[in-house]
């Protein structure tokens, strides 16, 4: 009996002790919840409800929510944003490579103004004289204040041969020129685009042009090289001007075609560091990595393009010429919620391999070469691929060079695309003292004359930054995306 009664108090004493202990942990559990965000949200909550019962006029609770979710989103950044239901839809149709629409890019700037980051070209926008950087106004006479991308995707898209107006402000901020106001009437087409460009230029130097960054660039690319190489191609220009990027995955396909195998091409910082993200070339290269290269940016070169151009540029692996790129190097996630709409939510970064974000920054070339978004628009407008390049006065196709005639070039004056020009003039020279070099080497029975197929084999020196892998963020595995 005493034993029992020895065992029953000693279970009474447990629980009770146990009871405290979890009586005191939920206490503070409780107190912990009820801090900022749980306190802030009975805040929300006691708001919904004054709308709910006091407003002038009853609002379905779910436009209310929505309207919520709205504002929190557009507090974060220019690309993060709420979706509803029938936006999501919209984001997730298939477009099969072409859709009906106008040919630009746009993106919202760091006052939410809706931006053209480029137009695409051989599209209704292009044609038209729609530029990088012209602010969007209104279309069909409405405001786009407010308007998240979606919605304004939705209202420029149209059936093939609509029209839609669009009102723009130019800001002509390189030329010093007073802002215009500027109203377009564009007719709604299939929007096909053609990833690659290429040709030869003189001096053998091969020249593509990356229109954008889609599912079939890599390999469009890779047949541009080997074309190229196959006609004698001893440099390269890669013109990313108006590229206004595309898929992630695509971009490092690119760069693995100009980086040795194993080099890093960009990877990603995140609050989850389990998610960041890094991109190796996994392959040789297709171009010697001897082989000299100009990359050619403007303002237009967005995204994927800068990633390109970064990676290139930090691995000296190129020389990047033009002006100073958008700025585009974040990572939005799709996150769906329950009730169909989503979350397009920031969360992630993009740097160069040597660190450096493009975020809000862009790509700062290593030589600057101006020049106005009107000659550009008009110098793509008349580019004609086959068609030779015109420097000096001059015009060269295969090889061959042809004074132009004096009375022709009265008639019709050309245009000269000085960026491009100083890419040809930069690896003429560079080629020039390459063969100095070698002369001087030759005289001094240091080196034997180099063959007829052109350039030698010799590797590339490893670039500034390939010692310091230490100081690269470590390696990060996937995860899963």
């Amino acid at each position: 009996m005493r034993r029992n009664r020895n065992e029953f108090l000693f279970f009474f004493l447990s629980v009770l002790f146990l009871g405290l202990i979890i009586g005191n942990g939920l206490s503070g559990y409780v107190a912990a919840q009820t801090g900022s965000p749980y306190k802030d949200l009975e805040v929300f909550s006691d708001a919904l409800s004054i709308v709910q019962s006091e407003y002038v006029q009853e609002v379905p609770t779910q436009t209310l929510i929505y309207g919520a979710l709205k504002g929190m989103l557009d507090k974060l950044d220019p690309h993060s944003q709420f979706m509803q239901p029938e936006t999501y839809k919209e984001l997730k149709v298939e477009t099969e490579g072409h859709f009906g629409g106008l040919g630009i890019v746009i993106s919202l700037d760091e006052n939410k103004v809706l931006t053209v980051v480029s137009p695409i070209e051989d599209t209704p926008a292009f044609k038209a004289g729609v530029q990088a950087g012209d602010k969007i106004m209104k279309i069909d006479g409405a405001s786009t204040e407010g308007l998240v991308l979606e919605e304004a995707v939705k209202k420029l898209r149209g059936p093939k041969g609509s029209q839609v107006k669009v009102s723009v402000i130019r800001l002509h901020e390189t030329d010093g020129k007073v802002p215009e106001e500027l109203e377009f009437t564009l007719t709604r087409d299939d929007i096909k685009i053609p990833s690659v460009k290429s040709r030869m230029l003189e001096s053998n130097i091969g020249y593509i042009r990356l229109v954008e960054f889609s599912e079939r660039t890599a390999s469009e690319l890779h047949k541009a090289i080997i074309d190229l190489k196959s006609q004698g191609m001893r440099s390269l220009v890669l013109d990313m001007r108006n590229n206004p990027g595309g898929l992630l995955n695509v971009s490092a396909d690119v760069s693995e075609e100009f980086l040795d195998k194993g080099k890093l091409i960009v990877y990603t910082e995140s609050r989850n560091t389990e998610q960041n993200l890094r991109f190796k070339s996994k392959k040789n290269p297709s171009v010697d990595p001897s082989t000299p290269m100009v990359v050619l940016v403007n303002q237009g070169s967005a995204s994927a393009s800068e990633i390109v151009a970064g990676a290139l540029k930090d691995w000296h692996r190129a020389v990047v010429l033009g002006e100073k790129t958008f700025g585009k190097g974040s990572v939005q996630s799709i996150i769906p919620l329950s009730d169909g709409s989503a979350l397009r939510l920031t969360t992630a970064k993009y740097l160069t391999p040597g660190g450096h974000s493009i975020d809000g920054v862009g790509i700062i070339p290593d030589i600057e070469v101006k020049i106005s978004k009107e000659q550009f628009v008009h110098l793509l407008g008349g580019l004609d691929m086959t068609a030779p390049l015109v420097i000096k006065g001059q015009t060269k196709t295969d090889g061959e060079t042809e004074s132009k005639p004096d009375q022709e070039s009265k008639e019709k004056p050309v245009m000269t695309d000085v960026q491009l020009q100083r890419a040809v003039e930069l690896l003429q020279g560079y080629d020039i003292f390459k063969t100095l070099e070698q002369n001087v080497k030759m005289a001094k029975g240091q080196e034997e004359p180099p063959s007829e197929e052109g350039p030698d084999e010799k590797s590339q020196k490893p670039a500034a930054g390939e010692e310091s892998e230490k100081a690269l963020p470590e390696e990060a595995a996937p995860s899963g995306k």
